[in-house]
Formats: structure tokens, sequence, C-alpha cells
């Protein structure tokens, strides 16, 4: 049976109108593409740019409190310090990729009461290093608080450029609530990559305030406002995220420093002597025994020894170890008072702390016996 023909409707063309709708369709779907893939593109050599016109900062981190981890957030004492990886405390302030293109290097993970004269060495090398880099803008270190100071001091002394080595830690630990140890982090990576900190010697700055390594301490066993520079001040304050620098640094630091580290391998001994009522010369006579080849003595007032270890320390100086009188009273300058010490061949400490003496007198010791050299770098550094 013969079927009537059906009229033509065009039906038949239906296929390539779907053929011709479909690439249609597909080319402005690769349009659409191709114009996200160039967005994106942008966006990406734009982001990229901006991060290379950032700062270049490194991060070198040895442990602490501020990488410190507890068993609750409410325990500020009795927690693990340097628990934590450097990497750890940069995710934990993204804010930090902001203000500069950071890098963290893990040089050890210690509490900082247990600092040796290798981590000192090692950390001096590992900045000079580092700064000879023209990329690098500065340098972040985190530490512990209980010698802090000596570390700023040293790195103050051997540090051989003019770009800014920020020391930082913090007093409570990652874990805490509060904990200062983020907000100290983003200053510093924003204090080390700001060209107003450079030739300013090695800085500290914790709790929005900018000290000199040279003349800040540890004041309190606890509190976050525990550093302090007796006598001479803050270099300057942070605040609404800015850095304010108010003086700089009288004394020799930094690229003006003489001492070089490059190939040391370790310091000379070098001991501190704490003067105390009814003292006498056993401390005294078992430095020299230990071999010591400097004596650094917190007397009391003025640089003051007590009249039984005063003849162990002349006698010490007789055998060639160098005598610093520094005071344990944590302000104000030892100066020539007695005598009978500059007969001795003592040496004043002038405004140096008895820990921070000590790191000079080790560095002058790699250089020099002579009293009066000694003499001339602790007026000097």
């Amino acid at each position: 049976m013969n079927r009537p023909s059906r009229p033509d409707t065009g039906a038949d063309k239906t296929p390539d109108r779907r053929v011709r709708m479909l690439t249609k369709t597909t080319g402005q779907t690769d349009m659409n593409f191709k114009k996200t893939l160039l967005a994106a593109a942008l966006t990406l050599s734009a982001g990229l740019a901006m991060a290379a016109d950032l700062p270049q900062v490194a991060i070198l981190a040895t442990g602490g409190t501020i990488a410190g981890t507890a068993a609750s957030a409410t325990q500020t004492t009795g927690y693990k310090a340097g628990d934590l990886a450097i990497q750890t405390l940069i995710d934990a302030v993204p804010q930090i990729k902001d203000y500069a293109t950071v890098t963290g290097e893990q040089i050890v993970k210690i509490s900082s009461n247990n600092l040796t004269d290798q981590v000192l060495l090692t950390l001096a090398k590992r900045c000079n290093e580092l700064l000879a880099d023209p990329k690098v803008s500065g340098i972040v270190i985190t530490h512990g608080t209980d010698t802090l100071e000596e570390t700023a001091f040293f790195l103050n002394l051997t540090v051989k450029s003019k770009k800014p080595v920020v020391v930082i830690g913090a007093m409570r630990p990652a874990t805490a609530i509060s904990a200062d140890g983020p907000m100290n982090l983003l200053n510093a990576v924003k204090l080390a990559a700001d060209p107003k900190a450079q030739d300013r010697g090695v800085l500290v700055a914790l709790n929005d305030q900018i000290s000199s390594g040279r003349d800040v301490t540890k004041s309190n066993t606890t509190n976050v406002a525990t550093f302090k520079s007796p006598d001479l001040g803050y270099l300057g304050y942070i605040a609404g995220g800015k850095n304010y620098f108010l003086r700089n640094p009288a004394m020799r630091h930094t690229h003006q420093s003489e001492f070089d580290v490059s190939k040391l391998d370790k310091l000379p001994r070098v001991d501190i002597l704490y003067t105390h009522a009814s003292d006498d010369r056993v401390l005294a006579d078992a430095a020299i025994a230990a071999g010591a080849k400097g004596i650094v003595h917190a007397g009391s007032g003025n640089g003051s020894v007590h009249g039984q270890t005063e003849p162990a320390l002349a006698e010490a100086v007789q055998k060639g170890i160098a005598v610093v009188l520094s005071s344990r009273t944590g302000s104000g300058v030892v100066c020539p008072n007695e005598e009978q010490y500059n007969k001795a061949g003592f040496i004043e400490g002038r405004t140096l702390n008895p820990q921070k003496a000590r790191l000079l007198l080790q560095l002058a010791l790699t250089k020099t016996n002579d009293p009066k050299e000694i003499a001339r770098m602790f007026e000097e550094y």
C-alpha cells in the first residue's frame, strides 16, 4: 500500500539547523571560556606582579614561647616551648602576605634558657648570608624571651648589614587565650620590610614597642610588657599599624662593627660572677680553674667588688684573664671609682648588664687580650 508523501516542511533540514546552532553555541562557549582564561591570567599576572613588588623577608625560627603549646587555652606557664614549626606560625597570620613575601627557616627548636654560643654563631652567619642577597629586605627571628636580649645584642655586634634584623618572641604560648605571638610576628615582618628601620642596629619588637638590641632587657617574669630599656628608653613605637621612630642608637653596631664571626666555630669561655653579702673568692677561683678567658663581675652599686673576692680577680688579671666590672642594679653606668680597681686592671662595663657584657667580652677576646683595647671596645659598643 502506497502511503501519501508528506509535504516538504523543511523537516529534513532540522539536523543541519541543529548543527549550525550547536556550532554557534560552541563558538560562544569557546569565546566565553577564552575570556575567562584571559581574565584569570590577567588576575594571576597582577597578583604575581604585586607579590614581586612586595619586600622579601626571611623568618628564622629558634623555638621559644611564641612556638609553645599547652594543654589548655588558659595555661600560660609550664607549656612546651618551641613545639610548633615556623610554617605553622606563618600560616596562622595570613595577613603577613599583604606586606611581604616571606620564607621560613627552622634554625633550632629550643626553649631559650638552653641557648648556646653555637646557636648564636649559626644565627649570625645565616643572617649575613641572607642579607648579602639584594632581594632580601630584612630578617625576622622568632625566639624565646628568656635570652632574647642576648641574641639581639650578639647580632647587633656581628651582623654586617644596614638592613633590618628584628628579634621577637611572645610571653604567652600560641595556644593561649589572647596569645601575643601572632601580632608580634605581623609587626616584626612589617618592621623588617620598612625602609625607615634600616641602619638602626638589631631591633627587638614586642608589645608594640621597638627597642634597641643593645639596650633592651627582660624585666618581668610573665608580663607581656616585660621588655624595657632602662634609662635609655625605646627607639620607637608601633601604633595604628605604623612604625614610629623617636631616636637612633648612639653606639657602634652591625655594619660598623669590627667583629667577624664568619670563620669562628666557638667563642672564648667567659663566666659571670654575681656578688652578694659574705661573698668570697670560691667562684672566682672556680672560673679560673675551669679555663675562663674572661670574667664579668656583677657587682653591687657602681660595680663594687667584695673585699674577699677582689684579690682573686686581681690574680686573674695577672694570669691574662680579662675582668670586666658590671652591676647587678639593672641600670646606670659603671664608671671608674676605686683606684685599686684601676691599678688591678679591671675594665668598666659601662651601661651593659652582666649578660651583655659577657657577649662583648667574648667577641673582644677573639681579637685581642689587651685590656686597653678591650676597654676601648666597651666605650664604643
